[in-house]
């Protein structure tokens, strides 16, 4: 198990829906990962129905924060299928069986997986997504930001070009 995968989980945890587990849960993720402190200290003071207000305005109604990385790489096109079934084989070398509840690249089950598995190709291979992710973010002015910026700090630096 890498280093960061403390930092994936909980990174994980901080970019899903943030509902009254993940509210319970912030002071552990707070002290189990002091690189989350921008949003979980955030997240801690803003009242429930403002923060889930906020990630639906974020995530929901703005394609340009996809959480959906083969978005940041295939866009709409027929591309992603095949990048969907990739994840999914990826998953089931490591005996791992997505569920349907998601879709398989999605960043909160592509970070648990990391965590649990110590395999970070995938984010790695993504990282170029996960870059333009972040700095949408950024210039969006979120919080979500910061766990975006504490990801890509563990990955090898981001590629100039096209994604492979």
């Amino acid at each position: 198990m890498p280093s960061d995968a403390v930092l994936y989980q909980a990174a994980a945890l901080c970019l899903t829906y943030p509902d009254n587990d993940l509210i319970a849960r912030l002071p552990l993720l707070r002290e189990a990962a002091p690189q989350l402190r921008t949003f979980t200290d955030h997240a801690a003071v803003t009242p429930a129905r403002e923060l889930a207000a906020h990630y639906v305005r974020v995530f929901d109604f703005e394609n340009r924060h996809s959480l959906y990385l083969s978005r940041w790489h295939d866009g709409d096109s027929r591309g992603r299928g095949m990048s969907l079934v990739r994840f999914r084989d990826v998953y089931r070398k490591h005996g791992l069986k997505f569920s349907d509840e998601e879709l398989p690249d999605f960043l909160p089950a592509v970070l648990e997986f990391t965590a649990r598995t110590g395999d970070t190709s995938l984010l790695t291979e993504y990282r170029d997504g996960l870059e333009q992710l972040r700095a949408r973010l950024t210039d969006y002015g979120t919080p979500y930001a910061a766990v975006l910026d504490a990801v890509c700090a563990t990955l090898p630096t981001a590629h100039t070009g096209a994604q492979p």
